[in-house]
């Protein structure tokens, strides 16, 4: 079934937050008036590509990934997306072309922390250049490549780029390893 363009990119906004919503933060996130907001939310929950897991919340399901194009993630694959990566396929992050930071990620779990450390600017270039899909897309995590793309999309000024990124990796990252049944780790 295809979606109109508005519930399209309001499930869109969903997806990227991923986190359960305020009707009104979907109208701010999209820039959309609320009334209308709110009408597509309940065609889509009508749908089954959203659901309300407590009242005034709306949270994008596993049909409503799917209709974007999102393959569902099973355990061995959670698994496989968290496994480790040898040296030569870890994701090498620069400061820009020929400027290595010697900073280095092996998995998903690595590369949350190392986001930390990294320079905004470091990832203002990587995102230009494609760099983080293409890492994702070798994980085999689909979810996080169209995440990413949509976080590209958004044009967002570097240290708001910076804190997006590390928001939808984390998120990523616990939820493949609570799928997996690793052990989640305590901040």
């Amino acid at each position: 079934m295809s979606l109109s363009p508005n519930k399209q990119e309001i499930l869109t906004s969903m997806f990227l937050s991923e986190k359960p919503q305020k009707a009104t933060d979907i109208a701010k996130d999209t820039k959309k008036e609320f009334q209308p907001v709110m009408m597509h939310l309940l065609g889509l929950k009508r749908m089954g590509y959203i659901t309300t897991p407590e009242k005034g919340l709306y949270q994008i399901t596993e049909n409503g990934k799917r209709v974007l194009g999102i393959p569902e993630t099973t355990k061995e694959k959670a698994t496989a997306i968290l496994a480790y990566a040898p040296h030569d396929k870890a994701f090498n992050f620069y400061a820009t072309i020929d400027k290595p930071l010697n900073i280095h990620a092996h998995n998903l779990r690595d590369f949350t922390t190392k986001l930390e450390k990294v320079d905004a600017s470091s990832l203002e270039f990587h995102l230009k250049r494609g760099d983080f899909e293409a890492w994702f897309k070798g994980l085999g995590d689909e979810e996080l490549v169209k995440k990413t793309i949509l976080l590209k999309q958004q044009n967002l000024p570097p240290e708001e780029l910076h804190k997006q990124l590390q928001t939808i990796t984390k998120q990523r990252y616990l939820e493949l390893a609570k799928l997996a049944n690793l052990p989640i780790p305590t901040e």
